[in-house]
């Protein structure tokens, strides 16, 4: 599987452990940064990351901030991407199977390389579920997307 992975300075640290952690579970991963502890801005990244995703240059994105929410707003305002905030290793494998989420966000401040490698194995194994509640509820957040672009362009 192929991963985009993004952070912003409260998660330059523990994303090193992130890419190793990716690799040696067989994904290939697309850096966009950030590449030093500098202050940056999470929204610049969550868009590399986010069009990344939405362009099929990778399967999912993972987001490290300093407690994954401010990514996950960020990556939540880009039409086609559904993020969450994991961090218990339910949700990052719940949120994909019932949700679809293809952004996991993470916070370095929050948990710490040994709980972040158990969230990602959990995220990049899970796959989507069949069942029709779950897909009719996807759908159902596409719309509100729709409507939400057609009500800006008017």
């Amino acid at each position: 599987m192929k991963i985009s992975l993004g952070c912003d300075h409260a998660g330059f640290h523990l994303k090193a452990a992130v890419a190793a952690h990716l690799q040696s579970l067989g994904c290939e991963v697309v850096d966009h940064g950030c590449h030093s502890a500098d202050a940056v801005d999470f929204p610049d990244i969550a868009r590399l990351v986010c069009h990344s995703v939405l362009n099929g240059d990778a399967e999912r994105g993972i987001m490290v901030c300093g407690t994954g929410v401010g990514a996950c707003i960020a990556a939540n305002k880009i039409p086609g991407i559904r993020a969450a905030v994991c961090h218990d290793f339910h949700s990052a494998h719940q949120s994909v199977e019932h949700d679809d989420v293809n952004v996991m966000c993470i916070g370095a401040q929050i948990v710490g390389a040994w709980l972040a490698k158990d969230l990602i194995a959990s995220f990049i194994q899970a796959t989507f579920s069949t069942e029709e509640q779950f897909r009719r509820r996807v759908e159902k957040l596409a719309d509100l997307e729709r409507e939400a672009a057609q009500k800006q362009s008017h």
